[in-house]
């Protein structure tokens, strides 16, 4: 056929072509397969660029066989140049099976399991060429024949197989990834490559192996016009160009890689400034509390100032009142039983039992006033029994109904832990006679292990407490503030809970340390801090 005779004797730039579509294929593979990348198909190229660096080596050898066998008619090739020829084709379609077996495996790390199809078709294909050797004993010549019909059939078709199978998994992928054109292109290329190894590599030179000695190149030309070679330059070509296509999402996915990075990058610097503005914020905050908490303590000192100055006024007022009229009168009075006492003793025993009764008032008076400064009950007989008595003494002067309520094992406490739970209870109880307009009130202390508790509640009108303790508000409620104040004073805390209509709740908490004394009595004191 005269097509068949002209493509016949253009067959050295077939062979040209054809290994210039797998090296350039190859070496644009290898140039890519150092990028990194989250596709698999980045990680596992280096077969790829193997086997078309290796497989186009192949093709142009050949051409040049091709070309001596031109120049010198009846040229017969060495053995060991065929020798070379083969192994590089061979090796080739072992890179082509180690790409496919490694793609198509799940592992993220290459280990011996992912290259096991592949070492298993080797190992098909040396056992085949020795058995072959063994068994049929042919000659050199047509040994080497068979040689490279079994690398076609044992490495060449299978490896082209898995490499298809293998970019048709991978092209999933791109398409899950939004690269759906690349995904095309891959498909293309897997297309080409499984018509490359089951039409290209099925008709192979004539052999003693069966089926090749139908099924060859000689058929491949009567059947269809042309050679098998341009058959496979095809495909070669077209799997070169869609595998070249296919890394440019390489090339897409770094510049989305980086626009995220600047992304990331410029989303981490506003980040970074909104959490400074944070941060200047909250210390303007925190400052600003400070010198709020500063101006409270400092109108705090002036109130205690004010108010240690107005109960010394009420004293002076008192003792003036009471205690010097009544020793005024006292001493009026001796005078006046002095004068009387020889001119009128019954006069004057009249007058002594006057001022005998005006002594003892005085004296009730006195200790009236010193009960109120401290009681002694409290030094005396601990923090139960003065609160017992501060309950009474509110009773008599006030239509409150209160309770008392003491819950543990009493004991003793520190002197100053006592003094700030008592002065807390008469600031809470003065609050409620004065302001609450509460019907019954309860004082309840809980002596723990490792605290003492008090509890002063009441069922009065109750207040919004933000609206009085906040920072920077003008203060109308300097005792609920001294009530905390305090209690830090002694490592403690106190909680203000209230509500309009549903009365107040103060709540004082005093953390406790055990101290042993010497004598191998256990005190309690307040806890550092």
């Amino acid at each position: 056929m005269p097509t068949a005779n002209i493509l016949t004797r253009d067959l050295i730039f077939i062979f040209f072509l054809y290994g210039l579509a797998f090296f350039s294929m190859g070496l644009a593979v290898l140039l890519e397969s150092g990028r990194a990348s989250e596709f698999r198909f980045a990680r596992t190229m280096r077969p790829l660029a193997g086997f078309g660096i290796v497989h186009g080596a192949h093709e142009w050898f050949e051409m040049f066989q091709k070309i001596t066998a031109l120049r010198a008619g009846g040229y017969v090739p060495p053995v060991w140049v065929e020798v070379v020829r083969l192994v590089l084709l061979s090796v080739s379609f072992m890179f082509l099976a180690a790409f496919g077996a490694r793609l198509i495996h799940r592992e993220e790390r290459p280990s011996w399991v992912a290259y096991h199809p592949a070492i298993i078709l080797t190992i098909v294909w040396i056992g085949s060429v020795v058995a072959v050797r063994v068994l049929l004993r042919p000659s050199v010549a047509d040994w080497l024949a068979a040689t490279d019909v079994l690398s076609r059939y044992t490495l060449g078709i299978p490896g082209a197989l898995l490499a298809s199978w293998a970019l048709v998994l991978q092209q999933r992928i791109f398409r899950e990834r939004g690269m759906a054109g690349f995904g095309r292109d891959l498909l293309w290329s897997a297309l080409a490559f499984f018509w490359y190894g089951v039409a290209g590599q099925l008709f192979t030179r004539s052999s003693i192996l069966f089926p090749s000695t139908i099924l060859n190149g000689d058929l491949f030309i009567r059947l269809f016009g042309f050679p098998v070679q341009l058959f496979r330059a095809v495909t070669a070509s077209v799997v070169a160009i869609f595998i070249i296509r296919a890394l440019r999402a390489f090339e897409i996915e770094s510049r989305q890689i980086l626009a995220a990075a600047n992304e990331a990058k410029l989303l981490a610097q506003q980040e970074a400034l909104e959490a400074q503005r944070r941060v200047q914020e909250e210390t303007a905050r925190l400052y600003a509390e400070s010198q709020a908490r500063a101006k409270e303590r400092d109108e705090l000192l002036h109130q205690v100032v004010s108010a240690q100055e107005a109960e010394r006024q009420r004293i002076a007022r008192e003792l003036h009142d009471e205690t010097s009229q009544s020793l005024t009168a006292l001493a009026m009075g001796l005078k006046g039983v002095e004068q009387s006492l020889q001119a009128d003793p019954q006069l004057a025993q009249k007058q002594l039992a006057e001022l005998k009764s005006l002594s003892v008032h005085s004296l009730d008076t006195l200790r009236q006033i010193m009960s109120d400064l401290r009681p002694s009950v409290l030094d005396d007989l601990g923090l139960v029994a003065a609160l017992r008595w501060y309950v009474d003494e509110v009773r008599k002067r006030a239509p409150v109904k209160i309770e008392i309520l003491v819950k543990g094992a009493r004991r003793r406490l520190e002197p100053q832990v006592e003094t700030v739970l008592f002065r807390i209870a008469q600031e809470a109880l003065t609050n409620v006679v004065r302001h609450a307009q509460a019907r019954l009130a309860t004082v309840a202390i809980h002596f723990a292990d490792s605290e003492v508790r008090l509890l002063v509640m009441d069922d009065g009108r109750g207040f919004v407490p933000d609206e009085i303790l906040r920072p920077g508000l003008p203060r109308q409620a300097w005792g609920l503030l001294g009530l905390q104040e305090r209690a830090a004073l002694v490592g403690g805390s106190c909680s203000i809970r209230s509500k309009p209509g549903h009365g107040t709740e103060i709540m004082v908490t005093i953390p406790l340390a055990r101290q042993e004394l010497g004598d191998g009595r256990i005190t309690d004191s307040p806890a550092a801090g």
